[in-house]
């Protein structure tokens, strides 16, 4: 009997380890889900939140505080993006901020997890983390590259970041993926 109740005690563990979301915000933290059993926290301190509407959403908001932007994005289940979310939030960024220029300066993918630094206007670097989940995607756009260095690190241990840190850097990052669907067109009902 031992044997069975050991057996089923390691599948229902896996079930619920999978079952977990990749990214949560809780208690002024968000939590990445690197592995079943590891998570990379990383406390926020002075933002401000909004919660996002729009009729094809369960739930969304923006987060905004000194040095970093995240736009979480959780679409009903018969809802679909309308091409790349994450390329439909760039290009947004691109349009709504003073952008003549962004080149990608480095890129790095693993799993769920999207890491790209921009160089912005020949002056300064932004680094934007994107992850996706069934129905779920996050944008990141952060400043001073403390959370996108740790998480990489969580991945790819012997990462070193080769590019200039933005030094007081003032960039007011108030845009809404969600908020611009309705003129946008960038998420509906699948046919």
């Amino acid at each position: 009997m031992g044997f069975f109740k050991q057996i089923f005690k390691s599948i229902f563990k896996n079930i619920i380890d999978l079952s977990r979301p990749i990214f949560t915000f809780e208690n002024n933290e968000l939590k990445f889900k690197i592995k079943s059993d590891y998570y990379y926290t990383f406390a926020l301190n002075n933002y401000e939140t909004k919660t996002r509407h729009d009729s094809y959403i369960l739930e969304a908001y923006t987060i905004n505080s000194d040095n970093l932007f995240v736009e979480y994005v959780h679409v009903d289940n018969d809802v679909i993006w309308n091409g790349l979310a994450s390329s439909f939030f760039i290009s947004l960024f691109k349009e709504k901020l003073p952008i003549n220029s962004m080149q990608v300066i480095e890129k790095k993918e693993f799993e769920h997890y999207e890491f790209i630094t921009y160089k912005i206007n020949n002056e300064f670097t932004l680094n934007f983390i994107y992850i996706y989940e069934i129905n779920k995607d996050i944008f990141i756009i952060e400043k001073n590259a403390e959370l996108y260095i740790n998480l990489l690190q969580s991945f790819q241990k012997d990462y070193k970041y080769k590019f200039d840190k933005n030094q007081d850097l003032e960039f007011d990052i108030n845009i809404s993926i969600v908020k611009e669907n309705a003129l946008n067109g960038y998420f509906n009902l699948s046919n």
